[in-house]
């Protein structure tokens, strides 16, 4: 790995020096492009790294003061109007790749939760319950994502990445630790690969037919063509929907959500989903605010009904709009 001295710096438009990598650098970069709700200002720059190489080089060179922040395909986070003062790493095409070696699977953090699920069971691996999970397999780590009573943590066996300083660094299930709906991940760690444990072998044509049962229903019960970021608050019950019929909804964030009368709540071009009211949509022209406005009424509304008060779900980085 190149950690010369004579690395090149270019200056962003904040004065913010950054190392000139291999891989792709775009400074005051729009995330509204980057993100499934399409809303929130620039960051001071987005990096798209080669390989990992180019990541650890990029890292050891940067200046420490600069801030990262990790995003993957924008599947759960509100990027605030104002945008983000740091540099934005979105891995690429560099860290993809899926290996079987048994019952595991060796996957690239930038691979899609889907694809995982639908490789796996190509080889009869059950990984299943990640085929309706947005987002990426280092976003699904990041945040134990879970649903049909299945969660990350449940077939996570270790994981490879990248610290601050661009030194490597590896996890497994001892020194990792997970909970609902969050990891203690090291802030500033870059997943670069993680390993997975089928949760069990069945017929491809079995497993296949599942996940297509589970997109039944999501396309059912979820508004899976509106403008979304997935589930916007977690479930105060401190689990996820199973699916089955013997699932109770009583603790149920769309419940509370919806006997506080917000199904279908609209705050300039933010709604609550009538389908699904966990569900935070831009009716195309929401700003930022508009979005996370909404959801603090929304949390005033369910506390002020039952005396319970939402957690976020989705994440919101960055800075208010100034103007």
């Amino acid at each position: 790995m190149n950690r010369s001295k004579e690395q090149k710096y270019l200056r962003g438009l904040t004065n913010m020096q950054v190392p000139k990598p291999r891989g792709r650098l775009w400074p005051n970069r729009n995330l509204a492009e980057l993100t499934w709700l399409r809303v929130g200002g620039p960051a001071d720059y987005v990096f798209q790294p080669a390989d990992i190489e180019d990541l650890e080089t990029f890292l050891f060179n940067l200046q420490s003061e600069v801030s990262i922040f990790p995003i993957g395909v924008g599947s759960n986070i509100i990027v605030r109007d104002g945008g983000v003062r740091a540099v934005v790493i979105r891995l690429g095409r560099g860290f993809n790749d899926i290996k079987f070696e048994g019952n595991l699977v060796h996957c690239g953090a930038a691979v899609l939760d889907s694809h995982v699920a639908r490789r796996a069971a190509d080889k009869g691996l059950d990984l299943t319950f990640l085929r309706t999970i947005p987002g990426t397999i280092g976003g699904a780590l990041n945040m134990n994502a879970g649903c049909y009573g299945s969660y990350f943590s449940d077939v996570f066996i270790s994981a490879k990445g990248v610290d601050r300083k661009g030194k490597k660094v590896e996890f497994n299930n001892k020194n990792l630790k997970f909970s609902y709906r969050e990891s203690d991940l090291m802030h500033g760690v870059i997943i670069t690969e993680v390993t997975l444990q089928s949760l069990g072998t069945e017929t491809p044509e079995n497993l296949h037919k599942r996940m297509e049962n589970q997109l039944a229903i999501r396309d059912k019960t979820q508004p899976t063509k509106d403008r979304t970021a997935g589930s916007t608050f977690r479930n105060p019950a401190g689990f996820s929907s199973t699916g089955l019929s013997s699932d109770t909804h009583e603790l149920k964030a769309w419940k509370l959500i919806d006997e506080a009368g917000c199904r279908g709540l609209v705050l300039g071009g933010a709604q609550m989903s009538v389908k699904h009211p966990n569900f935070l949509t831009n009716n195309g022209s929401a700003s930022a605010h508009d979005l996370e406005a909404l959801g603090e009424l929304v949390r005033k509304k369910v506390y002020d009904n039952c005396g319970l008060t939402l957690e976020w779900e989705l994440l919101r980085v960055g800075e208010p709009n100034k103007e």
